[in-house]
């Protein structure tokens, strides 16, 4: 029963951590599988491309070796610009993280084809850096230095244009992922001149702060970075910039990371969601936003609508370039672009007037060969209705909506050219106008050209604002998906528009389905649903046929931002006499993926917390009891929340007084991440707790594992090596020993710290896996002497013993409590050392990247400069040098026991303090804590 007792304790914690760990991997899921179907088209060269090489000075080439230019070319225009005799308009394509400057082929192909419909009136030159597909994402070294050479790329660009009759004096940059961050650096270099670039479109770049802290030079770059931009946004308003995100599919950027901080008096910045684009209404993943044939369109008929006609090079003017950009990426009137559209026209041609008097109108159109123009009057309907709303099903860029300012009876003379109004969706071209905003319109006129061979519908209605906007309170957070919110939209109006009440933070997620039911079986244009975020541009549309149930997932990229009262809407572009049901619930899985997508790069210092506490706790039990404590058990009684998340809670709650920031900033204490986080719109109530407790399973679990894996290891070891006699070794510093930990200083100074940390944690390892061996193979010694001293008291009750026979049972016996104490002790050690193993394992996983960056370039450098971890390497390898041959009994007689038992809680408070948002601050902590275990072996 005692027994039974013991394991039902174990069990539970067992099964409770089991359930954290899996509503991890449930969100894990959520973000890396279930997004949207890949929507866009695969970009295709017609002709071979080519990457030509550009010869830089000898000094830029002998300073950055590994760095190269390359312009891009297909067939005959590859050919023609051998001799780099380039007339066109310069654009760099800079590639991000581990990115190819091959990369380029998608917008360089796309534009030669957009200049050969042009007779090359225009074209663009499009050169590419070759960055070595460096890993700047995780190792922010090397991005300070590839920022220089880009600037001397730039130099090395114009003047290839040098005494062009049209020379540049710009360049129009195009950076991906992390590109688009260098591109931005520019602006931070002292000797750069900003008139070098006019233009800068970023792809899935993450402006807003690193996707894995992981070093202090990633950090700072970014922090150097974001503060130039605002407090210089006054010098930069030359600079137009626009920043597209991946939407949900890209799950190694998260679309809130890419927005570009919003700057009151910066109005030349445009941050935009691929799923927003028109044209393109698709979300990419990481790598497909830079070969996405959509949004590769928009982006060059962007470049070519931004063209000066005098200078024949991307417009000065920053008003026209932010016009060009909203055109393009954020609300397309299905026209092309002009600059200075005309205010006022004549609407000319043999075409019919047909004067229109009902509120709605529907008119379908096939092989008419006759132009009309219907007419509605205004002065019937303004004391009814509110609105007009018209669409059109005819997808062509010429105008068809106009308001009359001057007519007769039945024509109209002068008119205003609506369509600048008109807003392009996949199935339709629609157009919503206010009546109050045009007072001196007496008409509505819609022209309906000739057509031949395909079927077209117009439809028209005036309607109360009131009467089509619903207001649909979402369901609960805690509602887990139980209960809903249900709206029947039963009018046979073509527009409605569901405000969803309360829906404004990033940790909700909800499901809508919508089902649409219709009166009769006819024919029907397909629904358009759209998700309208207000705040920002991050809209997702949605084409159902009708009828049909349709599933919307609903998440925000960003929260509501303070002082904005607007409400996110679901705008249903309904086909008429149709009946449609509205349903949202709380999505318990997407709520998880939220808390994964916005979070989940800093669960390593939750994890690395709790391992620590549970040190710490195994410290305490070998104060109180002289036994170290499993880890598994150790962690269930002392990973507790309430220890670490009320004081972190109140500094953040005490952070909001003046006094508190006073007292706090002249303590020099850095700010702490949850109220950074919290003022980006990105932490929310509860996300500490929950994060602790994923980090407690994470941490249960691959205990669990590690443990498991160290007995499989073992095993294997008993059935290939004989195992070696436990020894005890007095001795903590020995020569050999002092010589190793100074060969892999010496390593670590001369080569690259994380390699030096490496070789010590497989010494570790190989460490912890002989005395796992040998303590197997002692307690089962230790077994086997006690069976055959049982059976030998047996025999004695029986047999006449010799003299010599009880005098060697004597000495065994004697022998015996000897044996079963040292084994005992290595026991403790062997427990104590699997503890530290997986708290160092983490600190090998934190510093890998720099570790694969040093091996990957390792045929240009030996040596890795800077190096983010080199000092730290030093003294975790005199640390691991010492603990790998200590013991718990040298620990327990010393003075420091009971500091290093209490040191580990303060230490975790400050980890999530100030480790979430730097992850590199993480193995600081670890090293102090094992700094004092290291003391309380020698004092």
């Amino acid at each position: 029963m005692g027994r039974a007792g013991r394991r039902l304790p174990a069990v539970a914690a067992a099964v409770f951590y089991g359930a954290l760990a899996a509503l991890v991997l449930l969100g894990v899921r959520d973000v890396l599988f279930l997004y949207e179907e890949n929507r866009c088209s695969m970009t295709y060269m017609y002709e071979y491309p080519e990457y030509l090489k550009i010869k830089l000075p000898k000094k830029t080439a002998r300073r950055y070796p590994v760095y190269e230019l390359y312009l891009y070319g297909e067939g005959n225009y590859a050919e023609e610009n051998k001799n780099l005799l380039l007339t066109g308009i310069p654009v760099l394509f800079l590639p991000g993280n581990a990115g190819s400057y091959k990369q380029v082929r998608s917008l360089g192909s796309i534009a030669l084809r957009k200049a050969e419909d042009v007779d090359f009136k225009y074209h663009f030159d499009f050169f590419s850096v070759n960055f070595n597909e460096e890993l700047v994402a995780l190792y922010g070294g090397s991005l300070q230095r590839q920022t220089k050479f880009v600037h001397e790329c730039i130099k090395v660009i114009l003047k290839l244009y040098r005494d062009r009759e049209f020379a540049p004096t710009s360049v129009a940059i195009v950076g991906h992922s992390m590109g688009g961050l260098v591109a931005r650096a520019l602006l931070t270099l002292k000797n750069f001149n900003p008139e070098l670039i006019n233009l800068l479109i970023t792809q899935a770049t993450p402006h807003v702060a690193p996707v894995m802290p992981l070093d202090k030079y990633l950090t700072d770059f970014y922090t150097a970075v974001n503060n130039h931009w605002i407090l210089k946004a006054q010098d930069l308003r030359n600079l137009t910039t626009l920043s597209v995100a991946g939407g949900f599919r890209d799950y190694q950027v998260r679309s809130g990371l890419a927005f570009l901080p919003r700057l009151s008096q910066h109005d030349s910045a445009l941050s935009v969601v691929s799923s927003a684009v028109p044209r393109a209404w698709a979300s990419t993943d990481h790598l497909s936003i830079v070969w996405c044939k959509e949004l590769i369109l928009a982006t060059i008929r962007a470049f070519f609508d931004l063209i000066d006609e005098n200078t024949r090079q991307i417009t000065d003017d920053p008003k026209k370039r932010m016009s060009v950009l909203n055109h393009h990426f954020v609300r397309h009137p299905a026209k092309i672009f002009e600059e200075n559209p005309e205010a006022f026209t004549e609407l000319t041609g043999a075409f019919m007037w047909i004067t229109v008097k009902a509120s709605k109108w529907t008119y379908s159109f096939y092989n008419d060969s006759d132009g009309k123009y219907f007419i509605f009057p205004l002065a019937s309907h303004r004391k009814s209705y509110s609105h007009v709303y018209c669409e059109n099903s005819m997808l062509d860029t010429s105008s068809w909506i106009y308001g009359c300012m001057n007519s007769n009876s039945s024509m109209c003379l002068e008119a205003t050219d609506l369509s600048w109004r008109a807003e392009l969706l996949p199935t339709t071209k629609v157009v919503i106008l206010k009546l109050q905003d045009y007072p001196s319109l007496s008409h509505i006129v819609i022209q309906v050209p000739p057509t031949v061979g395909k079927k077209y519908t117009l439809d028209c209605e005036f309607f109360q604002e009131d009467s089509r906007t619903v207001q649909l309170p979402v369901t609960h957070l805690f509602s887990f998906g139980l209960s809903s919110s249900k709206i029947l939209l039963n009018s046979t109006g073509l527009l409605y528009n569901v405000q969803l009440q309360h829906f404004n933070q990033i940790y909700q997620a909800f499901k809508i389905y919508i089902e649409s039911h219709c009166q009769s079986l006819k024919e029907r244009k397909p629904s358009v649903y759209r998700l309208h975020i207000p705040w920002s541009h991050e809209d997702s549309i949605t084409v159902a046929k009708v009828p049909s149930f349709t599933e919307i997932s609903a998440k925000l990229h960003t929260a509501q931002p303070q002082n904005d009262n607007r409400v996110p809407e679901l705008n249903i572009y309904s086909s008429s006499d149709c009946q449609y049901e509205v349903i949202l619930k709380t999505s318990l899985l997407q709520i998880l993926g939220q808390i994964i997508r916005f979070h989940a790069g800093a669960l390593p210092v939750y994890v690395v917390s709790n391992i620590l506490l549970t040190y710490g706790g195994q410290l305490s039990t070998l104060i109180s009891t002289g036994q170290c404590s499993d880890f598994s058990l150790e962690l269930v009684r002392t990973a507790k929340p309430y220890k670490v998340e009320p004081l972190i809670s109140i500094v953040v709650f005490l952070q909001g007084f003046h006094w508190f920031r006073v007292i706090w900033e002249s303590l020099s204490l850095p700010e702490v991440d949850a109220a950074v986080l919290s003022s980006q719109d990105a932490w929310f109530p509860l996300v500490s707790l929950i994060l602790f407790l994923f980090g407690t399973g994470i941490a249960y679990w691959s205990g669990v594992f590690f443990s498991t894996s160290l007995r499989l290891f073992s095993s294997l070891w008993l059935t290939l090596i004989r195992p070696t006699v436990l020894h005890k070794d007095n001795k903590v510093i020995t020569p050999r020993r002092l010589c190793g930990v100074l060969s892999l200083a010496l390593l670590s100074w001369t080569t690259c710290g994380a390699f030096a940390v490496f070789i010590i944690y497989l010494q570790y390892l190989f460490k912890v896996i002989k005395l796992h061996v040998n303590v197997r193979v002692e307690q089962n010694m230790l077994k086997g002497d006690s069976d055959r001293s049982k059976e030998t008291s047996r025999n004695s009750s029986i047999h006449t013993v010799k003299n010599e026979s009880s005098m060697d049972s004597t000495s065994k016996a004697t022998q015996s409590p000897s044996n079963s104490t040292t084994i005992a002790e290595a026991v403790n050690s062997l427990k104590m050392h699997i503890t530290i193993l997986n708290l160092f394992t983490w600190i090998v996983l934190l510093n890998l990247p720099s570790l694969i960056y040093w091996l990957k370039n390792l045929r240009y450098n030996v040596r890795l400069d800077p190096d983010p971890c080199r000092s730290t390497a030093i003294i975790l390898v005199c640390i691991l040098e010492i603990l790998m041959n200590s013991s718990t009994s040298e620990v327990k007689s010393s003075k420091l026991l009971k500091i290093a038992a209490k040191v580990p809680l303060p230490l975790s408070v400050a980890m999530l303090a100030f480790g979430g948002m730097h992850l590199y601050k993480v193995p600081h902590f670890v090293t102090f804590s094992l700094l004092l275990h290291v003391l309380c072996c020698i004092v």
